[in-house]
């Protein structure tokens, strides 16, 4: 890694023509960016040369045309860095499920992720009958507040394999600097009840009660959710040992291969919420090594706010470890250099800008679209 750590955030709308790409690299490097963290994997879709997943629908239909080969190459010219960013357990949007029959959504139903309020309803349903689909995506728009859209079963060993798959893949074929897990979490609380997760939670459960209450427990079986309800703290448990296992063995299947490899995960900066709501205990992957870096989404306005976020996570991973995601759609450019330099007050190894878009375009917290420069001029306008 760099120094200091100066980093962008890059949607995958960016990535759909080879113009685009070559105008955001230029953008970076005159605005005195060092790092590309670009979105490779949106909603089980690629935009790259993907073995296990199909090509994003928006891509140009150029020959030839490979969106993470051509930023690696554009940003690799300029000394930039690039971290391919995959979306972990996020699937598909509610409004506009994926068409495609070639993706996951259409080919293992059986591994979405379930809300409490269906968990009994669809136990009883075959995942590939059409209804199944349809009620995962009536219940996600009812909960559009909390949920962002389908996701996948983090139980399921399948779901754990093939997202090691993906991980690899572009390991294996892209000279990437770094990974970037991103909603490697639950959506919330009332999520996963498949029917993967209550079996499994069984299995998990089972060794840890006595004879009486495994014999009790074997009664009341018909009901799916009997050890889920019975033992709602342990199902919690469970559901973080989850994300964890699956962090582990994508960070060591990293390292196996390409130790110089900065594999890092996008989240939320408020570690309680991220540990209770979201089953996400980065401090813990901080702490045990299944992490490189953990980049805060501290998108929060307050700069005092930002920097107790920062605080807790040097505490639990060591100044190296820590990147401070800024919210720079949420507030002007002056309002984001308080915050680069809380985390450098901090310790922070780095910051990143949510996001490269929200920085070009133009919009009442950018009127003249000049984000970057005006970050640049401020913030490191002589650093290297």
């Amino acid at each position: 890694m760099p120094q200091e750590v100066r980093a962008l955030w890059v949607v995958r709308d960016a990535l759909t023509h080879p113009d685009s790409i070559t105008a955001m690299v230029a953008r970076a490097q005159a605005s005195g960016f060092n790092t590309l963290i670009v979105q490779v994997r949106g909603r089980g879709d690629a935009y790259y040369n993907a073995r296990w997943e199909p090509r994003a629908a928006g891509i140009v239909a150029e020959k030839d045309f490979d969106p993470l080969a051509l930023v690696i190459r554009e940003a690799h010219a300029r000394h930039i860095a690039v971290h391919a960013w995959l979306n972990t357990a996020f699937l598909a949007n509610m409004d506009t499920p994926p068409t495609d029959p070639a993706h996951l959504f259409n080919t293992r139903p059986d591994l979405l992720a379930v809300p409490y309020g269906l968990a009994r309803e669809l136990n009883a349903m075959d995942p590939f009958d059409p209804r199944y689909r349809a009620r995962i995506l009536e219940a996600a728009k009812a909960s559009r507040d909390q949920v962002e859209g389908v996701y996948l079963s983090a139980a399921a060993p399948e779901t754990k394999e093939h997202i090691y798959s993906l991980w690899m893949d572009v390991l294996d074929h892209y000279d990437v600097d770094g990974l970037n897990f991103d909603y490697v979490r639950y959506p919330a609380p009332e999520y996963d009840y498949s029917r993967h997760a209550l079996q499994r939670f069984r299995l998990w459960l089972l060794p840890h009660l006595s004879d009486a209450d495994r014999a009790r427990y074997a009664a009341l079986e018909g009901d799916p959710l009997v050890y889920a309800d019975s033992f709602p703290a342990r199902f919690s448990d469970f559901r973080r040992a989850q994300v964890t296992e699956l962090v582990e063995r994508v960070y060591f299947g990293v390292k196996k291969r390409n130790p110089n490899v900065i594999v890092s995960a996008d989240v939320f900066a408020n570690a309680r919420d991220a540990y209770e709501n979201r089953y996400q205990d980065w401090r813990d992957w901080l702490r045990r090594g299944f992490l490189d870096v953990a980049a805060l989404m501290a998108y929060n306005t307050s700069t005092q706010v930002v920097r107790d976020q920062i605080a807790v996570a040097v505490d639990a991973g060591g100044r190296d470890k820590v990147w401070a995601g800024i919210g720079a759609y949420r507030q002007v450019a002056d309002s984001t250099v308080a915050k680069i330099n809380a985390a450098r007050e901090m310790g922070a190894r780095g910051f990143v800008l949510f996001s490269y878009q929200s920085a070009v375009r133009k919009s009442p917290l950018n009127p003249d679209a000049d984000y970057l420069p005006r970050v640049q001029r401020a913030a490191f306008p002589d650093r290297p």
